[in-house]
């Protein structure tokens, strides 16, 4: 299949990346790629897990461990500034969720098939030029790793390659399903965290200046910074959208804050299996790869409903707790679907949508 995978990723290239990347900003308008060459190295798939419970009876959930170690031949180049650049090998390790669905009566017996990245894979990309590339008006103040971070989000969920095998099938429905639910996550407090400031070179351990990375999917929130405390107390919270399950995990990472490089106290994951299970988790939870340190969370799952007949009571309850988020929670999910649009008129055209 490596081939024909070659054959649609360069498709995928110049019919989708290249005209999006001219339309995102016009020092960009005359981007192009001049070679796209993958490589003969086909990515590996070393385990394959198939989910049998808790899943509907019209879909087929996968997940795939994949890694591609390739040496590939990507060109591109920017003719308004005489800029060339491009890709010389990619590496890219991590869990590939493959959902067929819908399954039906006639040949070929799927649907479609939809593909995303459950959490951020591991990405390394070793440029040519790129420092021709960075010096380009509109991008000097972008790097390497802005770059890698930008390309392994747009792999993860809730964004997600949906490719139709009929002509019938709903795309929108598979593209942007609605959430399975809604996960809120209090981030309340830790104890006893490593001290890694240091006072007189190294002899004296002092305090860490402690603040949290939460993840869900592509999902990111930082919590603010307690200065100089051990036991931080950030009483924040944040609502993440949960789009897959099983699968999915809330990722959280803890940092001391530094002028250099910020220090690692400790990381999390849990399933959302769980959380989903017991609708209301309220614990202590030890933190991995450190010798000490524990974390308070709270998490609520929340399930959507068709009809709006429990919005009062959402709301009361809500205003309630009020003090406990700074945009306050939320008691409803709006989603917006831009089907078409007729008689435009010919000119640039910039859309800007936000929801929340």
């Amino acid at each position: 299949m490596w081939p024909f995978i070659c054959q649609f990723i360069e498709k995928l290239f110049r019919e989708t990346i290249e005209p999006a990347v001219r339309g995102a900003n016009n020092h960009l308008s005359t981007f192009s790629f001049t070679k796209i060459d993958i490589g003969h190295q086909p990515l590996r798939i070393n385990g394959v897990k198939v989910y049998t419970e808790n899943v509907d009876k019209r879909q087929i959930i996968l997940d795939l461990q994949i890694s591609f170690v390739g040496n590939c031949e990507i060109d591109l180049e920017i003719k308004r500034y005489f800029c060339r650049a491009g890709v010389k090998s990619i590496q890219i390790h991590g869990t590939m969720r493959v959902i067929l669905e819908p399954l039906i009566g006639d040949m070929p017996l799927i649907g479609a098939l939809s593909l995303f990245f459950l959490r951020k894979p591991l990405l390394e990309i070793n440029w040519t030029g790129l420092t021709n590339l960075l010096d380009v008006p509109g991008l000097n103040g972008l790097s390497d790793t802005i770059i890698l971070d930008i390309i392994s989000n747009y792999l993860v969920l809730p964004n997600r390659i949906t490719v139709p095998l009929v002509s019938e099938v709903q795309l929108a429905q598979l593209r942007f399903p609605i959430p399975k639910g809604v996960l809120r996550i209090h981030f309340i407090e830790a104890q006893d965290l490593e001290g890694k400031d240091t006072y007189l070179k190294g002899i004296v351990k002092g305090k860490s200046d402690p603040y949290g990375i939460i993840r869900v999917g592509n999902q990111i929130f930082q919590s603010k910074v307690i200065k100089e405390n051990l036991n931080p107390k950030w009483n924040e919270v944040y609502e993440a959208l949960v789009y897959e399950h099983p699968g999915q995990e809330l990722e959280i990472e803890l940092f001391d804050e530094d002028p250099d490089k910020d220090d690692f106290l400790g990381s999390l994951m849990i399933d959302l299996i769980e959380v989903e299970k017991e609708r209301l988790l309220d614990e202590w939870f030890t933190l991995d790869e450190v010798s000490k340190g524990k974390l308070h969370l709270k998490l609520e799952w929340l399930t959507l409903m068709p009809t709006a007949e429990n919005l009062d009571k959402v709301l009361t309850s809500i205003r309630a707790d009020k003090d406990q988020a700074n945009d306050g929670l939320s008691s409803a999910l709006l989603i917006l679907y831009l089907d078409s649009a007729r008689n435009l008129p010919v000119s640039h055209i910039l859309i800007e949508a936000h929801c929340h």
